[in-house]
């Protein structure tokens, strides 16, 4: 049977490319970077060869770009930072986001009392910007966290209009970019973001590896104490192979940016032309949507939901209902909650994701199989 893997908001597989620079790692560039003699010194180089390989893609200075292990390390990292060392007073975001933010600022919230705000949605699944700007007030000290590409639905912000707003306001803007870094063109010097986090692994390179970027000046304590690794702000011996297959990934992707974006594009809009063509009352969930992502609301009962991914995953076909960290959940997704009616919420959904390893014939499977259920 062969496997057909449409859950690429989820993970994405590893570029043969990218597997091949960390065996070359692993295999021949083992010295810690932390020490002075010549194993040590290779390691280290290649180390700062990738991050002026990131920074130059994202148009900021290599100094800016900090490694880390995921980038829930990096968001938990800056908002305790910005909260616990900086004087932010008040946190602006959407019910939305990944987990990762919203767990940590209601962590945030009952640790330092801080006030947080969230920003309505609108019908569409998008949120709505006068809302967000009557939250703001440039006399409170505020960060707003909002990620870029809606992980489940997929629905995008304008960075530059969300920048312009913060700045108005003086208010710090830190970015959940997993979703769109590596798959859109993001200029850090037009868009002065002050904050942007990243993983690896949703651009087809390994996973346990990303970054952080933090703008130069920007006062900031240690994620981790010890050694003097990242600057002497995330102490802790590199994962040279991980840096290096991130880099390598992050470059391919920027190459290829153009060809790529026109071949998911096409693909998707494919799939979305199949799915009409065959399920009568298919709704796209969101407005507006990344173009590697689709959420669709199915026009099947509701008891046939939990059975939906179970039969396409004994067809060898990956999908899911939301993202991954909540694939083993029968909740609904909080996303779609936010904007989707009570009837709406207990039919099926589901997030198809695309990468440029996919094909029309995978997409015609997947039809042909959700028609059998």
């Amino acid at each position: 049977m062969k496997k057909i893997y449409l859950d690429n908001a989820a993970t994405t597989p590893l570029r043969s490319e990218v597997i091949q620079t960390m065996i070359d790692v692993l295999q021949n560039d083992f010295g810690n970077p932390s020490s002075t003699h010549s194993f040590g010194r290779s390691a280290k180089s290649i180390i700062e060869t990738s991050r002026k390989t990131i920074a130059k893609y994202l148009n900021c200075s290599a100094q800016e770009i900090i490694f880390t292990s995921s980038a829930t390390e990096g968001t938990n990292w800056i908002l305790r930072e910005m909260i616990k060392n900086n004087g932010i007073k008040k946190i602006i975001t959407s019910k939305i986001e990944h987990h990762a933010t919203l767990y940590t600022v209601l962590n945030l919230q009952k640790e330092f009392g801080i006030e947080v705000e969230y920003i309505s949605v609108l019908p569409n699944g998008n949120l709505d910007l006068f809302d967000f700007e009557r939250k703001l007030d440039d006399k409170i000290p505020t960060l707003v966290t909002l990620m870029h590409v809606n992980n489940e639905i997929g629905t995008q912000l304008n960075l530059d209009t969300i920048t312009a707003i913060c700045q108005k306001y003086k208010a710090v803007f830190h970015c959940d970019t997993v979703q769109s870094i590596g798959k859109v063109a993001i200029d850090l010097q037009k868009t002065p973001i002050d904050f942007v986090v990243a993983s690896a692994h949703k651009f087809h390179g390994p996973k346990g590896i990303g970054f952080t970027f933090i703008r130069k000046n920007t006062a900031i304590q240690p994620m981790l104490f010890g050694g003097e690794q990242e600057k002497g702000l995330r102490a802790g011996t590199e994962a040279v192979h991980q840096i290096a297959g991130l880099a390598k990934a992050f470059e391919i992707a920027n190459e290829q940016l153009i060809e790529e974006t026109k071949y998911i594009t096409e693909l998707k809009s494919y799939c979305i032309t199949k799915l009409h063509a065959n399920f009568d009352g298919i709704i796209v969930n969101g407005e507006n949507t990344f173009y590697n992502i689709l959420n669709v609301l199915l026009p099947f009962s509701e008891e046939k939901t939990a059975l939906i991914l179970f039969n396409l995953d004994m067809k060898g076909i990956a999908v899911s209902r939301g993202s991954a960290c909540q694939s083993g959940s029968v909740k609904p997704s909080h996303v779609l909650a936010e904007f989707l009616s009570s009837d709406e919420i207990n039919k099926p959904s589901l997030r198809i994701s695309f990468s440029h390893y996919n094909t029309n014939e995978e997409i015609d499977v997947l039809i042909e199989s959700l028609k059998t259920i």
